[in-house]
């Protein structure tokens, strides 16, 4: 398979979160102008992104909703369940353990760590926050698939270097910090600064 540009798989995502939408309305058939309507880009662009897949839908009659969500949910590997561990129990983190569309997902957020005594054995969403110390002897008996980073950026990189030790792949980090990891690690790095800079300039510039 060709390299697919992080592009690509956002616009999969959003065509996903529309055809169940459709779905949900009992739509039964969609057309690439409609999901590029939605998704704000082309149907040559709605085609394009698709055919790096495999064939997909008839022309003249469009996509079958059921078929490609299935198709689209197999692409973005979200056919299994991912365990997920969260270090950081601050209010970022507090609001996406209790974000329902990780389990639905099927992003399982199975701990919480902090290294704030006052923080530590309070609960969470059904969940106790445990020690940072416990981070490596834990991940050793129960393997986590993807860690989300919610610390101070000066404590960042330390939490990074003990996750990736312990065997964790896939990164999502809130730290306002560019992080060091070794090539066959993703991280996904979530600067809220930059994003509103990036409204500001469309405000500036209307």
């Amino acid at each position: 398979m060709r390299k697919i540009s992080e592009s690509t798989v956002r616009r999969l995502s959003l065509y996903l979160r529309f055809l169940e939408h459709f779905a949900a309305q009992g739509q039964t058939t969609i057309s690439s102008a409609e999901l590029a309507r939605r998704g704000g880009t082309t149907s040559a662009q709605v085609r394009k992104d698709l055919s790096f897949f495999g064939s997909f839908g008839k022309r003249g009659l469009g996509y079958s909703v059921s078929e490609l969500t299935a198709r689209i949910r197999d692409i973005l590997g979200l056919r299994r369940t991912y365990r997920v561990v969260l270090v950081g129990a601050g209010r970022i983190g507090s609001a996406l353990v209790q974000y329902p569309g990780f389990r639905q997902r099927g992003f399982h957020v199975a701990a919480i760590y902090d290294k704030d005594p006052k923080k530590i054995g309070s609960r969470w969403n059904g969940l106790v926050v445990r020690d940072i110390r416990h981070l490596d002897g834990d991940l050793g008996k129960e393997p986590s698939d993807i860690a989300i980073v919610v610390t101070p950026a000066e404590s960042a990189q330390e939490v990074v270097d003990r996750l990736v030790h312990a065997g964790v792949k896939a990164i999502l980090n809130f730290a306002p910090v560019q992080l060091a990891v070794p090539a066959d690690v993703v991280v996904k790095s979530v600067n809220m600064a930059l994003e509103l800079e990036t409204l500001s300039f469309a405000l500036a510039n209307r």
